[in-house]
């Protein structure tokens, strides 16, 4: 009797994120009790494993912060102005990698630096490997998710309403969520 072993194919090289099948989503409480939801719809970025050496794998990503999209332009319009991401003296919003630490086999931590509205502070992401495979048009793509969450007053977004009843309109936590999918850079 003859066994064979799949062979799992490797990860290592450079891997170009695919904007159209990838979601980059923010969400944050309002009125203190509210989950609002958004997306930036325009995201790029690189991605580069090595397998054999981790200190050498890293994450950059580069998001168009005029991109956000909320689901009511009057939001949206609020949520570009001075008042948070001011998209106009900062139309990008940033993330390098410094470190990727390996968790498991499907399971990482990436830190690195995340810059919003000109401030640079270090976040940490919770990153899950979802799967290799090989897209209609020939092209090998993987899939990532991964979540993080961050004060946004520690990247100069002050903006706040008190309420009536106690309590602020807009919370300070916000939560990021991502779904990307790379091709395997040519």
């Amino acid at each position: 009797m003859t066994t064979t072993t799949a062979r799992t194919p490797s990860l290592t090289g450079a891997w170009t994120i695919d904007p159209a099948h990838t979601l980059v989503e923010f969400s944050g409480k309002h009125m203190m009790f509210t989950t609002v939801k958004g997306r930036f719809r325009d995201v790029r970025g690189t991605i580069t494993i090595d397998e054999a050496d981790h200190a050498r794998s890293s994450v950059e990503v580069e998001i168009d912060a005029g991109s956000l999209d909320s689901g009511v332009e009057q939001r949206d319009a609020h949520l570009k102005s001075p008042d948070f991401l001011h998209v106009e003296q900062h139309p990008t919003i940033t993330f390098r990698s410094t470190r990727v630490e390996p968790i498991g086999a499907r399971k990482a931590r990436v830190l690195g630096d995340l810059t919003i509205r000109g401030t640079t502070r270090q976040v940490e992401l919770d990153v899950t490997y979802e799967g290799l495979g090989t897209n209609p048009w020939g092209k090998q793509v993987v899939g990532f998710s991964a979540k993080t969450r961050i004060n946004r007053s520690d990247f100069g977004i002050t903006f706040n309403v008190a309420l009536e009843a106690g309590g602020f309109l807009v919370g300070d936590r916000i939560g990021i969520q991502l779904e990307v999918q790379a091709a395997r850079a040519e």
